[in-house]
């Protein structure tokens, strides 16, 4: 246990970066399940507004530096291929 009373506050507020972080992080999953879901019930219209959704969480999550760019920059790619192959 940390005796310094910086310490003690550095592990408080990492915890509750920790928790912001996992609820973003639970977010974007929850949204990539979704239009996957919509993908494979064909529905176009409904996909196309959750790929709007889950692109703009990864935005957020990379700004905020919860997730690296680059993470989610590949994810938006594979949701794009994902789509592409649903209009094709």
């Amino acid at each position: 246990m940390a005796h310094l009373k910086s310490a003690i506050k550095r592990i408080g507020t990492s915890r509750k970066a920790n928790l912001r972080n996992r609820a973003r992080k639970s977010t974007i999953k929850t949204y990539e399940k979704k239009f996957r879901a919509a993908l494979t019930a064909q529905d176009a219209a409904q996909a196309a507004e959750l790929l709007r959704e889950c692109i703009s969480q990864l935005d957020k999550a990379a700004k905020l530096g919860v997730i690296h760019r680059n993470k989610a920059s590949n994810k938006k790619s594979q949701l794009m291929l994902a789509m592409n192959s649903l209009n094709a």
